[in-house]
C-alpha cells in the first residue's frame, strides 16, 4: 500500500492543542507525517472536515444490550455473542476505534476482531467483574436466583471473591483467561438490587492483594467506585482508574490528584437507565430510584474533579445504554466544565495513556497507529458530531464506510 494523503482539512492532533489546517500522511498502517504541503500516492479530500485521532471509549460492555432483566434471562446463552458483533460494529461506526471492555467480553470476542472475523474497535478486556458476595457484581436476587446480564462460562470464569486468598485465586483465574486489566467493585452500585452506591466493598487488604497480582503480571486494576470511601480505598491501593466517581468528596479528589488516578465518569449511564425504563425495560424499583438520585450529584462530583485537575478519560458504560451512541458523553463532559479541546483530548490521547497505549494511539503524530476519524464541519459541535462522521480509518484501512 502506498502513501495515503489526507489533505485539505483541519487537524486535531489529540494533545489538546486547538485545530489547525494541515495534512496527514499514512503508510503501512502508521502515520508518517503531519504538516502542510505534503504529498502521497492516494489522496483523501478532507476539505471542510476535521481530522481526529481514532476515539476511545474506556468503559463498555459489548455483550450487554440494555438493562432489561426480563429480556436478559429469556435470551439463549449464545445470543450475546451475536449481539456483541453488532455492538462492536455500531461502536466503530461512531468513530470509536479503541475500547476497554469493563466486563463480559472474553478472549474469543477480542480475537475475532483482531483476526478480522467481525468489524470492531481494538479491545482491551477485563473478562469479568470481581465482586464480593452480595456486592455490585453478585447477580443474586431476593428470589434466590441469579439474574445478571451474563453468566460464567469457560472463557469468562466466575469472579466472586471473599478474603485475600480468594481474591488472589480469582485474579489469577481472570489473568489466565486473557484479562489485560482487572475490574473490581469497591462500592455498591445503581444496577444491583441489594447494595448502596455509597457503601464500600472489599477491605484494603483484599484490594492490596489484587493490585499486587495484577502488577506482577504487568497489568493494572480499574475500580467500579461510586461512594467516596470506596474511591479512597481504591486510590490508596494503587488502582489506576476510578469508574463513575458519583459521590466524590474533597479528600477523594485530593487523593486522586496525589496518586494521579484517572477518573472515567460515564455521565450518560444513569440517564440511559432512566430512558430504558421509560421505554418499558423491566427493572426493580430500587434500581430506578437509585438512578434518579445520582444524576445530579454525579455531574456535580465530576465538575469538582475537573476543576481540581483530576485526569479524565472518556467512558460511557455502553451496554447499559445503546452501543453506537457513545459520543453523547462528550457534551456531558463539556457541561462539567471541560473545554471542547479538553473533551477531545480526554477521548483520544488521555484515554490512550490510561490504557497504557499512549506511545502508539490517541494522537496524530509520526510513528502512531493510523487511526483517523473524518468529521464534516466543526468537531467541537458535540451535539451534531454523531451525524457528522464521514469516514473512520483503523490501522490505515478505511473501516467506515465499510469496504468489501
Amino acid at each position: 500500500m502506498g502513501r495515503i494523503l489526507f489533505q485539505g482539512g483541519r487537524v486535531f492532533d489529540g494533545t489538546g492543542s486547538d485545530r489547525a489546517a494541515g495534512d496527514v500522511v499514512v503508510e503501512d498502517g502508521l502515520i508518517v507525517d503531519v504538516g502542510t504541503g505534503l504529498d502521497g500516492d492516494e489522496v483523501v479530500d478532507c476539505t471542510g472536515m476535521t481530522v481526529l485521532p481514532g476515539l476511545f471509549d474506556c468503559h463498555v460492555h459489548v455483550v450487554m444490550s440494555g438493562v432489561d432483566l426480563l429480556r436478559a434471562v429469556q435470551q439463549p446463552f449464545s445470543y450475546q455473542f451475536y449481539e456483541a458483533a453488532r455492538n462492536l460494529r455500531r461502536t466503530l461506526q461512531a468513530g470509536i476505534t479503541t475500547v476497554r471492555d469493563a466486563g463480559g467480553a472474553d478472549l474469543g470476542i477480542q480475537r475475532a476482531v483482531e483476526d478480522g472475523l467481525i468489524p470492531g474497535p481494538r479491545m482491551q478486556i477485563s473478562v469479568n467483574i470481581i465482586s464480593q458476595t452480595g456486592g455490585h457484581g453478585d447477580d443474586w436476587m431476593p428470589s434466590g436466583q441469579c439474574a445478571g446480564p451474563w453468566i460464567p462460562h469457560p472463557g469468562r470464569p466466575a469472579s466472586i471473591a471473599d478474603g485475600p486468598d480468594e481474591m488472589r485465586r480469582v485474579a489469577r483465574t481472570l489473568l489466565r483467561a486473557g484479562a489485560e486489566v482487572l475490574k473490581v467493585c469497591t462500592t455498591g452500585g445503581v444496577l444491583s438490587p441489594g447494595d448502596d452506591p455509597r457503601h464500600s466493598q472489599f477491605t484494603p487488604e483484599e484490594l492490596d492483594v489484587l493490585v499486587t497480582e495484577a502488577s506482577m503480571q504487568g497489568k493494572y486494576v480499574m475500580a467500579h467506585a461510586q461512594g467516596a470511601e470506596g474511591v479512597k480505598n481504591a486510590v490508596r491501593a494503587g488502582i489506576r482508574s476510578v469508574e463513575h466517581g458519583i459521590f466524590l468528596d474533597d479528600e477523594a479528589i485530593e487523593l486522586m490528584l496525589e496518586h494521579r488516578t484517572w477518573l472515567v465518569p460515564t455521565l450518560v449511564a444513569p440517564l440511559a437507565v432512566l430512558r430504558s425504563v421509560q421505554a418499558g425495560a423491566a427493572l426493580p424499583e430500587e434500581m430506578v430510584r437509585k438512578a434518579e438520585e445520582v444524576v445530579q450529584v454525579h455531574a456535580d462530583s465530576v465538575r469538582r474533579a475537573v476543576e481540581a485537575g483530576v485526569r479524565i478519560a472518556m467512558g460511557t458504560d455502553a451496554g447499559v445504554g445503546p452501543h453506537g451512541e457513545n459520543l453523547e458523553e462528550l457534551a456531558l463532559m463539556r457541561a462539567c466544565g471541560m473545554t471542547p479541546a479538553q473533551v477531545l483530548a480526554a477521548s483520544t490521547s488521555s484515554s490512550a495513556e490510561l490504557l497504557g497505549w499512549g506511545d502508539r494511539l490517541g494522537r496524530l503524530a509520526p510513528g502512531y497507529r493510523a487511526d483517523l476519524v473524518l468529521v464534516e464541519g466543526d468537531a467541537y459541535e458535540f451535539e451534531r458530531l454523531p451525524g457528522a462522521i464521514r469516514e473512520v480509518w483503523r490501522d490505515g484501512v478505511r473501516v467506515v464506510p465499510m469496504t468489501r
